[in-house]
């Protein structure tokens, strides 16, 4: 803020909770230390499918310091365990090492199931369905009207639109499932008083993991608290109290002391969730314009043990909507651990499956990508695309060439010029998001000395939620954001909606916006008595309230809350979500934009330079929404060249779940990252809407593109690895 102001609504400022961060104050689960508090550590199952034949705890009851073995009722003798790493007995012990030495000590039977985790493979899922009780089972999922009468008549017409087609692309595309690797893992650290149970607990949805407790645990909703205050990471796998969280209150029950349960590195890879994997078989026909006309696919996808995956209403063919399309898809179940959301669920993989067949059409036609995606945008008046308005994206597509400088770097695909063994590459992928705002509620106080405070049962996911609640509270009434105070990370907080879908920055700013306007409009009838003035004539700017431009009728914002009284005024907000309002709105669109060099010799891929182009309303802390595009294009990075779960085709096991064999992006691999937020006032004016997801959707397209066109051959599944790099080079007879 200039000097002299207070409004730093949509300007770059720091999070209130900065220094309480980067001290080591703040508090996350891990570091919540308690009485008398008892380590539990939790064996998983080594094999991928199996039956348990017996368990043998007693060994691990004697060792020194163990104070109590539970078995997980999934896995009693008799039952049937589906993936690696499923948990199967934990034990809890006064130190972290006599747990995992009781761990060590358990006996433990088993009797081996067929395996089947080939899920890039369709004919071996639907062979592996034919020959096993256990993996590769499969469901397909059909369009309304794909029935056995209409089978011929639809065959017909689509080899008619085919034959009329200029350019048609075949193409094979696949994206693999990667899990998530939270810095912090998932667990809780819980105590009983009598009947109520307290859990500090890892999660993005504070509000509603009370009642997840008190379901598995047969209690009243009411004798729950769950705190929350810091969390290592979420991104969609944090909503649930956990079974693992479930055992930590039952262990600390029977003990009668608080009990910490955190999954170890290798347990949260396997147990955390992971996002499906999705691979695609296209064929599409465009008109000589390069506009598509039909669209003909099948794609398979997988969740894990659990089932699901992609699903392919509303995300496939991705954004782009063709008036002639059909598409199947087919849900494998492999022996591996079950899929949870994962920062734009389905998005990603929509995105990085079907927009690579819209770069290839291109590379057809020998005709600039970014040219295809813009003739098969449509009008607003008749667009062909969903997500945001076509002019939206148009002017997006625009920024984003200049930034990437497009028109002076684009060449035709494989066609640049190559210094020694290195080429380079353009490419790019549109986007959309919902990001409609969540239910919440907030206490607001307003003291008689000036002090605001807040109460909301919201969660701050790292993203900085809880600088956005002082900023917009500090924007209604007229006074510096640092002074508020915001208290947040609690079940028994007013009730706010879980940190899901890009949702809570609406919410919190809806509850808010209009708790900070009642307050106001109560204190400004109080000043308007003071000063006799009429209250409808009076601003709260600069900590100030008076008639504006006349500072003799006018009192400084202590003076004005001096009038409140002894007691503090208390104000609440509400906000349901799916209410229609001028606060917040729903739907955003990005552009991505990828300048890429790859080594032909040795298949390793560089980003040079990443240009990201993103809407989102009404903008209100830029710092820490220009923070979020580059996190979420980090990420994008790691999924599109490094990250994969990798597992033994023979045993099922999970090959890479610790760290240092899961590989992350490093510093040196993010290359210059440019990012934009497109905030003409025709969005501005729309309101708040949520931003955490859109921006990791785009980057795996944007990346393949960009290599395909550096190679002129597709590399068809990501991550590109060097191997399947050099692989698709060595095809394309371009060694």
């Amino acid at each position: 803020p200039k000097a002299g102001e207070t409004s730093s609504l949509g300007k770059r400022v720091n999070r209130i909770d900065g220094v309480e961060k980067a001290s080591g104050r703040a508090k996350y689960t891990y570091d919540i230390q308690l009485p008398k508090q008892l380590i539990a550590r939790a064996l998983g199952c080594p094999h991928a499918h199996c039956k348990i034949v017996s368990i043998d705890t007693s060994a691990a009851e004697k060792v020194p310091g163990v104070v109590h073995v539970y078995i997980f009722p999934h896995a009693k003798p008799g039952s049937e365990i589906e993936w690696q790493g499923e948990l199967l007995v934990a034990v809890a012990a006064e130190s972290e090492g006599a747990a995992v030495e009781g761990l060590s000590k358990l006996k433990i039977q088993y009797e081996k199931l067929d395996v089947f985790v080939d899920d890039a493979n369709l004919a071996a899922a639907q062979a592996a369905k034919r020959a096993s009780k256990g993996g590769g089972k499969e469901q397909t999922e059909r369009e309304p009207g794909d029935d056995d009468d209409e089978k011929e008549f639809v065959n017909t017409e689509f080899a008619r639109l085919f034959k009329e087609s200029k350019h048609i692309v075949e193409g094979f595309y696949g994206i693999d499932a990667i899990t998530h690797c939270c810095l912090e893992p998932h667990g809780s650290t819980v105590t009983w008083n009598g009947d109520k149970l307290l859990a500090y607990l890892s999660t993005q949805n504070v509000s509603g993991t009370d009642e997840g407790f008190a379901d598995g645990l047969k209690i009243a909703a009411d004798d729950v608290e769950v705190r929350c205050e810091h969390i290592g990471g979420g991104f969609g796998s944090k909503f649930a109290a956990d079974y693992w969280g479930l055992a930590a209150a039952q262990i600390s029950k029977a003990t009668g002391r608080p009990v910490k349960l955190m999954l170890d590195r290798d347990q949260e890879l396997k147990l955390g969730g992971n996002r499906p994997s999705a691979y695609l078989k296209v064929k599409l026909g465009a008109d000589a314009d390069g506009v598509i006309k039909v669209w003909d696919s099948e794609h398979w996808t997988t969740g894990g043990a659990g089932g699901g995956g992609v699903t392919h209403n509303g995300v496939i063919p991705y954004v782009f909507e063709p008036k002639n399309y059909r598409r199947s898809q087919i849900n494998i179940k492999t022996n591996l651990g079950p899929q949870r959301a994962w920062r734009a669920p389905n998005h990603p993989q929509a995105c990085a499956i079907t927009h690579t067949a819209i770069d290839d059409l291109a590379a057809r036609m020998g005709a600039d990508s970014m040219e295809i995606f813009l003739r098969n945008l449509g009008t607003d008046a008749a667009r062909r695309i969903g997500g945001a308005k076509p002019s939206v994206y148009k002017a997006e597509i625009e920024l984003a060439a200049k930034l990437m400088d497009w028109k002076a770097k684009w060449h035709p695909h494989g066609k640049g010029t190559a210094k020694g063994s290195i080429v380079d590459g353009l490419g790019m992928a549109i986007h959309t998001w919902g990001g409609g705002a969540n239910d919440s509620n907030c206490n607001l106080k307003i003291y008689p000395d000036g002090g605001v405070e807040t109460f909301c049962g919201t969660q701050d996911l790292g993203v900085g939620t809880r600088t956005a609640i002082a900023l917009v509270l500090a924007e209604t009434l007229g006074i510096p954001y640092t002074g508020i105070k915001v208290n947040i990370g609690s079940s028994k907080l007013p009730v706010s909606g879980p940190a899901g879908g890009s949702t809570t920055i609406g919410g919190v700013s809806e509850s808010h916006r209009r708790a900070a306007t009642d307050a106001l409009a109560k204190i400004n009838d109080l000043v308007a008595k003071k000063l006799g003035v009429a209250a409808d004539t009076l601003v709260a700017a600069n900590g100030r309230i008076g008639v504006k431009g006349q500072p003799d009728k006018s009192l400084s914002w202590k003076e004005a809350c001096n009038l409140i009284g002894m007691r503090p005024l208390e104000v609440t907000g509400s906000f349901k979500r799916g209410t229609p309002s001028p606060l917040s709105n729903a739907t955003v669109g990005g552009v991505q934009m990828a300048h890429v060099l790859v080594d032909k010799d040795t298949g390793v891929v560089k980003i040079h330079k990443f240009v990201a182009v993103q809407d989102m309303g009404l903008v209100v802390a830029r710092k820490q929404a220009e923070s979020q595009i580059y996190g979420a294009i980090i990420m994008g990075i790691a999924y599109s060249l490094f990250e994969q779960r990798i597992a033994d085709s023979a045993s099922g096991a999970f090959l890479n779940s610790e760290l240092r064999d899961y590989k992350l992006a490093r510093l040196g691999d993010i290359g210059e990252v440019v990012v934009e937020i497109y905030e003409p006032e025709s969005e501005r004016s729309r309101g708040v809407i949520g931003l955490g997801e859109p921006p990791v959707i785009s980057p795996g397209a944007a990346i393949s593109n960009a290599v395909a066109n550096a190679l002129g051959v597709r590399v068809p599944v990501l991550p590109l690895t060097p191997q399947r790099v050099l692989e698709a080079v060595q095809k394309a007879g371009r060694a």
